[in-house]
Formats: C-alpha cells, sequence, structure tokens
C-alpha cells in the first residue's frame, strides 16, 4: 500500500540524523571486535545481534528519508 501524507520538511530531516546514541554504538563495535576475535560468550552474541539489528533498522530508515529528500546516503 502506497499512501502519500504531508511531513514537515524539518522532521524528515531530523530523521536523516538518526543515529545509535555514543554508548551503544560504541558497545556495538566492541562487540564485533570480539566477535571477530572468537571471544563472545552467548548473552553478548545476543547483545551483538540486537544491536547489529536495531543499526541495521536505523540506517534503512535514514536512507529512506534521505530517498524522499532526493539525496544520496
Amino acid at each position: 500500500m502506497n499512501t502519500t501524507i504531508d511531513a514537515p520538511l524539518e522532521w524528515v530531516e531530523s530523521i536523516t540524523m538518526l543515529r545509535l546514541p555514543e554508548q551503544a554504538d560504541l558497545r556495538l563495535q566492541c562487540l564485533m571486535d570480539r566477535n571477530n576475535e572468537g571471544t563472545l560468550t552467548d548473552r553478548e552474541r545476543e547483545d551483538l545481534a540486537a544491536l547489529a539489528e536495531l543499526s541495521e533498522q536505523l540506517s534503512l530508515v535514514r536512507a529512506e528519508a534521505l530517498h524522499l529528500l532526493g539525496r544520496k546516503p
């Protein structure tokens, strides 16, 4: 279903700025490094999967907002 709605330009632009909070991003980077070393616990693997999924979803939302604004990621 393709529906068009009006949205304030400032709101769409603010979506392009979405990022993981700094501490979450640092945790993700640390977990990715430790995953490459093969030293993650089961709990850390779960954390890594959750943070990676959240980061990916934020990237997709940002990309869609940039597309709506006619900008490239």
